[in-house]
């Protein structure tokens, strides 16, 4: 089969529903639910477009709260609030007038809807960023250097819209979210500064008659399938070496978190880029990656997501040879020896372990500290995490927004039960917080071993599990008895030890001393089931590219 249903575990974790084309819903849908869906197809045609629409319209009653709504507004206000896809250069409804909703996490109401395409929007993005490939590949690497700096430029002029609008549509705290625009604008930089040193190579010849030449050429059309928990800094990422290398794009972003797509999208046209060279497209998730796996004009696939999507990309990308980079699952240990400074130890896993309420592929997810700090360090990483507010992330203060949705909550909920059923012990949080919905209560366990599920899979959210150990050896052992290869943290005051140990650790990135790490300038992958390429540097570049290699032979002669 050409083409396997891979977006069926896209989103297996989200809420897809798909309504005819009123712009809002009247009613407040507040039940999460753990599997996607679809609704019936519309019975009549759209009543509305999406472009005329007015926030002011609509009661904030009937939609969302006060924060939220003047917040909405002020993004319509701006022209980044946009609710199509882009195809080709246009802002297009989808053709059946299908469209979806868009929550705020931190209360669980409807922001707004937005269109659902799926197959047919998907081929037609995939034709106009072909026709657009032929031209923009062409372009000097000069020109599209401008292009992105311009794109980066505008990023950050609308730095504050665009952080507000992670916020309300993704939950991390404000703070967090102006964060992700330095962090995301940042590759789209160094991507226009990579696009002018695309170096190819020459071969010193084995026969004086030939010369040898090395050409580095775009993969052609890429189709890009973004996560919801960096809304801007997983398209950026992938989405900006490829403009710089000459690509073209189709970007599939999560149902659960469109809006910063989209604005990034408009961003992209106001700079300049040419239509067709960026596409978007949203919705129906099983129809919209069948027609990426399918199409022989998409050459290069590249995912941010689970390993379990990564390996059904990686399988249907094989009908047609595509080429695949994948950023998957993590299970990050964070080690903490005796030699460590507690302060900094603290400081660096608090960072690791709760930055977007635990809700990244590179957090700590099983913090192992050498018995002879293990009290003392739980005494004090209880204590900075008891300190942690919990909130919307527009509120002031805050340092832990609420999880994405419900099923979120209970996979947590789950991975607890079975620890503490196993022995371990909450010595902090350990239940859904005060707030209501989605919000988590920032969670310590200790006494954790290695059989019980938290140890094994992935949590996603604001839980620190403690585990011990007593020799260097056994760091090592625990921190790589994991499929996953992605990010890892040490803390120690021995030079000889970090380098020791940092060597011996199976993953992609490597953390000492400091629980933040990731940058547009140093490559971003895993070991093992955590992925294949690297994101980000000059590494990442490459991933965009393919060699081609030139033979002049009959040269010697007169």
């Amino acid at each position: 089969m050409a083409a396997l249903n891979i977006s069926r575990l896209v989103l297996r974790s989200s809420k897809l529903r798909a309504s005819p084309s009123h712009l809002f819903s009247a009613q407040l849908l507040m039940q999460m639910q753990s599997s996607p869906f679809t609704r019936k197809a519309c019975s009549f045609i759209c009543l509305f477009t999406f472009a005329s629409f007015s926030f002011t319209d609509i009661p904030t009653s009937h939609c969302m709260s006060v924060d939220a709504h003047t917040v909405a507004s002020q993004l319509n206000s701006s022209g980044l609030l946009r609710t199509q896809g882009l195809i080709g250069g246009k802002w297009t409804d989808a053709y059946d007038c299908k469209t979806i909703k868009v929550y705020n996490p931190a209360t669980g109401e409807s922001i707004l809807d937005v269109a659902c395409m799926g197959g047919r929007e998907t081929n037609d993005a995939i034709s106009a960023a072909y026709d657009a490939y032929r031209s923009w590949s062409k372009t000097t690497a000069a020109e599209r250097s401008k292009l992105l700096r311009k794109w980066y430029d505008l990023l950050m002029v609308h730095k504050e819209e665009l952080a507000q609008l992670i916020t309300l549509e993704q939950g991390k705290p404000l703070k967090e979210s102006i964060g992700e625009i330095n962090y995301g604008a940042g590759f789209i930089e160094f991507a226009a500064e990579e696009a002018k040193r695309i170096y190819g190579d020459i071969i010193p010849a084995p026969l004086s008659d030939r010369r040898l030449f090395v050409l580095k050429q775009p993969v052609g059309v890429v189709g890009a399938i973004t996560p919801w928990n960096f809304p801007l800094a997983m398209i950026t990422r992938k989405v900006g070496p490829a403009l710089a290398c000459g690509c073209t794009v189709v970007i599939k972003p999560s149902e659960l978190t469109p809006l910063t797509a989209l604005a990034a999208a408009e961003l992209s046209i106001q700079a300049g880029i040419p239509a067709g060279v960026v596409n978007v497209v949203m919705g129906n998730a099983p129809d919209i990656g069948d027609a990426l796996i399918a199409s022989p004009q998409v050459r290069k696939i590249t995912f941010t997501g689970s390993t379990a999507v990564g390996k059904k990309l990686m399988a249907g990308s094989a009908e047609t040879v595509k080429k695949v980079s994948l950023e998957l699952g993590g299970n990050a240990p964070c080690i903490v020896f005796d030699d460590a400074d507690l302060d900094v130890a603290v400081k660096g896993t608090l960072a690791a372990k709760f930055r977007n309420s635990g809700q990244t592929c590179v957090c700590a997810n099983r913090i192992i500290v050498q018995e002879g700090i293990y009290e003392k360090f739980a005494h004090a990483l209880r204590d900075a995490v008891q300190n942690m507010k919990v909130g919307d992330g527009f509120g002031e203060g805050v340092a832990q927004g609420p999880l994405i949705n419900e099923a979120a909550v209970k996979k947590v909920e789950t991975l607890i039960h079975d620890a503490t059923s196993k022995g371990a012990k909450i010595i902090l949080g350990g239940k859904r917080h005060s707030l209501g919905f989605t919000f988590y209560e920032p969670t310590v366990i200790s006494d954790v071993n290695s059989e019980m599920r938290i140890s094994r899979e992935e949590a996603f959210g604001p839980v620190a599990p403690l585990l011990r150990f007593k020799t260097e050896e056994d760091a090592i052992r625990i921190a790589n008895d994991t499929n996953a290869g992605l990010g890892s943290y040490v803390f120690t005051n021995s030079i000889q030890r970090s380098w020791r140990v940092a060597e011996a650790l199976e993953y992609g990135l490597v953390g000492i001393n400091e629980g933040v790490i990731s940058t547009e300038v140093a490559p971003f992958g895993g070991y093992k089931q955590s992925g294949l390429g690297r994101e980000g540097s000059k590494y990442g570049m490459d991933e965009y590219l393919e060699i081609k290699y030139v033979c002049l032979g009959n040269m010697n002669k007169e």
